[in-house]
Order: C-alpha cells, then sequence, then structure tokens
C-alpha cells in the first residue's frame, strides 16, 4: 500500500512539474522568445534567470501570506511640504521634537507626498518577528519585508504624530523607514512617544547594525492590493 502511494505522489508531481515546465515555455513563446531562450535556463546562464524567478515566486508568496491588521490608516501629502511646515503644525498641535527628530526632518533626504494619499500602517515588535532576544536593524527589516510588510515613506515620521493623538501614555514606536543621515553623520530614523513631558516626534537610531530589544515596536507599512 505504502509503495503505490508513494507512485502516486511521484506521478503526482511529474505532472505539477511538466505543467510548470509548459506554462513557462508557453510564457516565453508568447513574449517573443525562441527555444533557445528557454533550453538557456540549462545553461549556466541560466543560473541567474532562475536566481530571479524563484525570487518573484518567494516575494509574491509572501505578499499574499501578509496577516498583519491594518493598525492605523493615515494621510500623507496634506499640504504640509517644509520642514519649517511641520514644525509648525507640531507645535500648534502641542507636539514636541528632540534634536535628532528636528535635525533629519531638515534634510533634503526627507520628502513628502505629490498628493494626498493613505497609507495603512501596521505595528510589529521584534519578538512577534521571531526575535526573542532581540535583534538589529538590518534583521528587524528583512524578516518584515519576508513576512510582506514595506518600510514606511518618511514622511510617515512626523505625519504620524500629528494623526496619533490618541497615542497611550508611556508608549514609543519606531518608524521602519530608510535611515536619514543627521549632521553628525549617523543614520536616524523618526519615532513617536508620549510620557509625562509630553508627545514627541523623536530621532531613533537607525543604523542597519543598531540593536534594538525584543519587545521594541517598529511602524510598518501595509501593501494595499
Amino acid at each position: 500500500m505504502s509503495k503505490k502511494k508513494d507512485v502516486s505522489m511521484l506521478v503526482s508531481a511529474l505532472g505539477v512539474l511538466m505543467g510548470i515546465i509548459t506554462a513557462l515555455f508557453t510564457a516565453i513563446k508568447k513574449k517573443g522568445g525562441l527555444d533557445e531562450d528557454f533550453y538557456r535556463l540549462a545553461t549556466p546562464e541560466g543560473e541567474n534567470l532562475i536566481e530571479k524567478i524563484a525570487d518573484i515566486i518567494v516575494q509574491t508568496g509572501r505578499k499574499a501570506k501578509c496577516v498583519f491588521p491594518v493598525w492605523k490608516t493615515i494621510k500623507l501629502g496634506t499640504g504640509l511640504k517644509l520642514a519649517d511646515d511641520f514644525r509648525k503644525a507640531l507645535k500648534a498641535n502641542g507636539h514636541r521634537i528632540d534634536d535628532w527628530g528636528n535635525d533629519i526632518l531638515g534634510k533634503p533626504a526627507f520628502t513628502t507626498a505629490d498628493k494626498e494619499t493613505e497609507i495603512d500602517l501596521a505595528v510589529v515588535s521584534n519578538a512577534e518577528l521571531g526575535f526573542k532576544e532581540g535583534a538589529c536593524v538590518k534583521d528587524t527589516y528583512k524578516r518584515a519585508l519576508e513576512l510582506g510588510l514595506v518600510l514606511c515613506p518618511n514622511e510617515v515620521g512626523p505625519q504620524l504624530r500629528l494623526q496619533y493623538t490618541n497615542q497611550p501614555m508611556g508608549e514609543w514606536l519606531l518608524v521602519a523607514m530608510d535611515p536619514i543621515k543627521n549632521s553628525d553623520g549617523g543614520l536616524r530614523v523618526f519615532s513617536v512617544g508620549r510620557y509625562d513631558g509630553g508627545s514627541w516626534l523623536y530621532g531613533g537610531n537607525g543604523h542597519p547594525d543598531d540593536r534594538w530589544r525584543a519587545d521594541d515596536r517598529f511602524v510598518f507599512a501595509l501593501p494595499r492590493k
């Protein structure tokens, strides 16, 4: 009985394999490719092509598996363009900015959306990503992206501070984004926190090798389908 089952599974697997090969061959022909383009996959030159195909398949599958719920939806491109626009808006709404947050807010690398748009955000800790002992930034980002999350535009930092009006006391969140080089040459990312001293926009450590604890939490963006 076991041998019959093994044979059945083998036949089924071969059927799937032939289906994939046929579909790939047909797709190449539809794109105007030649037989030689298909056969090239079996040569050393084709190894890079197979790697790229594998990357596309894996990344597509990971995005489809993204199960993180929407934590908050905020707006970008609200008309605030310059660093001083954000500074005035933050001050007018009772928020404060630390020195590093203020510094990177004024750097050319800080950009805003051309038109108003919404972005869905998710919050996840290092522990929830599987790093029970904490992790460095590059590993946190890598794991999150593998699970279908994406990095935030850096405008999320000050916009989240402005729009997250009910942040719980004692909460502090790092914005997962490409870091901005500060005036001392270090790499910083925005973070938002609320303490007895008020609600803050910070500039947190964002170098790829900077390490954060297991319970440190990051704000990532969710891709919209």
